[in-house]
């Protein structure tokens, strides 16, 4: 659907971006509890607004909603960093079935950021193939 140059680009840009946001999440001494709940209520809303969207197809929501998309996405990156480093240093590497657990648990979570804001960018930048 979309050219192969406009993939690696966008690809390139999450990259960076995601890297830029798990080192502020990772050095950030502020507590990021209150915007977490707020990104995830605002995840929620956009879930909600989705499956409406579904019925509706509207482009204009559609497009709102990307953006609202990468903007949560980028916040709950550098949430889900801080969270992830909070659970591992309480419980350490004395218990290492939960390290183990932490891990899978946090590349699962980061790793849902980062393909989300990849779609949403490509969605908002990616160059469609002439068909």
């Amino acid at each position: 659907m979309y050219t192969g140059k406009s993939i690696a680009s966008i690809f390139f840009i999450t990259a960076a971006v995601f890297g830029c946001m798990s080192v502020y999440g990772y050095t950030t001494e502020r507590d990021l509890t209150s915007l977490g709940s707020f990104f995830i209520m605002g995840l929620i809303s956009i879930l909600i607004t989705s499956l409406v969207n579904l019925f509706l197809r509207n482009t204009a929501l559609n497009f709102t909603l990307s953006i609202l998309s990468v903007i949560i996405f980028i916040g709950l990156t550098a949430f889900d960093i801080r969270r992830i480093k909070a659970v591992y240093s309480i419980y350490g590497v004395s218990d290492e079935k939960m390290a183990m657990k932490i891990s899978i648990v946090g590349a699962l979570t980061l790793y849902l950021d980062f393909i989300n804001i990849f779609v949403h960018l490509l969605h908002l930048f990616g160059k469609k193939r002439e068909q």
